[in-house]
């Protein structure tokens, strides 16, 4: 059996590389748990802004693994029976394995949204977007990490029992397909943009297969935050490894 645990982080900022936790969130069937810690780099005003947590707030914290949770943290998200799900899971395991935890396996809720999304329907895929597009009634405060784990719990179940009717499984067969859909970048279904707006990549890659050749050269060359695009038209161009 499957241990869900639902997970947010609140940081110093958007780049895992150079960034850490200041605030910690999950909640398990059995434990709710939320903590500000003391990063080991100030915490920017433009983090703040965001976050509302200041160098004031985390003056008197200790640093995340410094702290009595880090060891039940690890030992919990390293578990083989343990998946974390997160929204644009990607950021939070970077910022979770800057501090030397590697969580077991992981569901991101952004990934699993999108893909579920196959008629390009949803204007964007934001946490706090999703729940008031999903009106998902619930009282949790935004960029905030326990009440974004509040409307990520609420948000998972609506997208679980969405993946077991389009797919036709069981719950724990839709756990398994969530985290297989988590496990790499999201296919992009239609343009949302430029001469193809409008058009599915799928009928693209038939009458003008060059525009997504030029198209996958000049994000290759311009990465960031650019992986889902570039999976999408390596997929549809065949050239995936």
């Amino acid at each position: 059996m499957k241990k869900i645990i639902f997970l947010d982080t609140e940081t110093t900022g958007n780049e895992p590389a150079h960034d850490y936790l200041c605030q910690l969130a999950f909640k398990t069937d059995t434990e709710t748990f939320c903590e500000l810690f003391k990063p080991p780099i100030p915490i920017p005003p433009e983090a703040s802004a965001i976050t509302h947590i200041t160098n004031k707030h985390v003056a008197d914290k200790v640093p995340f693994k410094e702290s009595s949770n880090y060891g039940a943290i690890k030992l919990m998200l390293e578990d083989s029976t343990s998946v974390m799900v997160a929204h644009n899971a990607k950021f939070d395991y970077a910022i979770i394995t800057h501090e030397d935890i590697i969580p077991y396996q992981f569901i991101c809720t952004l990934r699993v949204a999108r893909a579920l999304d196959t008629k390009n329907v949803i204007p964007q895929y934001k946490l706090q977007f999703l729940r008031y597009y999903l009106d998902i009634d619930i009282e949790a405060d935004a960029h905030d990490a326990l009440g974004d784990v509040l409307v990520l719990e609420k948000l998972f179940e609506r997208l679980l029992d969405k993946t077991m009717k389009e797919y036709s499984l069981d719950h724990d067969g839709a756990i398994d397909k969530m985290i297989e859909i988590s496990s790499h970048p999201s296919l992009m279904n239609m343009f949302s943009f430029g001469k193809y707006n409008g058009k599915t990549v799928a009928e693209v890659v038939s009458i003008d297969r060059g525009y997504l050749e030029w198209m996958l050269g000049a994000k290759e060359q311009n990465p960031d935050n650019e992986e889902d695009w570039i999976y999408t038209l390596k997929y549809h161009l065949g050239k995936l490894q």
